[in-house]
């Protein structure tokens, strides 16, 4: 009985989250992203301390994913200059904190790679917040495909 109320709630909020992506701006996708990200970590973390190493893996498999195949691959560096360039220097330093975190089992390195992605997702949330103007556009990343 609760199997079947849980593939429900399970399908449920998979329609919701296809929705939310369906109708976000790039920019919010990014936001969901880095969130995404930090929620994988936090999972990891979670794993990691309860000695749970096949969840664990899976976890920072799904953080690299997100960071590799989502923020890393969002970005157009050459419309982007330096901020494209550096930030995909960081995603790049972030993979392989994450995949050393993940051989020394180290909640450290996990919260460092936190620290990061929640310093980055506040500052995509800031420039959220306010209106751009067409001519200020130039001073954000691009985005690869919108």
């Amino acid at each position: 009985m609760f199997g079947s109320m849980q593939r429900g709630v399970n399908a449920y909020a998979k329609v919701g989250l296809e929705t939310s992506v369906i109708s976000a701006s790039p920019h919010k996708l990014i936001v969901m992203l880095y969130d995404g990200a930090l929620v994988a970590i936090k999972s990891a973390a979670t794993h990691m301390a309860a000695g749970h190493i096949a969840e664990k893996g899976a976890a920072i498999t799904k953080a690299l994913d997100i960071i590799n195949n989502g923020l890393r691959a969002s970005l157009d560096k050459k419309a982007g200059g330096d901020i494209a360039a550096n930030l995909d220097a960081l995603y790049v330093y972030m993979t392989e904190r994450l995949l050393t975190a993940s051989l020394q089992n180290s909640t450290a390195l996990l919260e460092e790679v936190q620290g990061l992605l929640l310093d980055l997702r506040d500052a995509w949330t800031q420039i959220g917040e306010k209106p751009v103007q067409p001519a200020a556009m130039a001073h954000y990343p691009v985005l690869a495909s919108a």
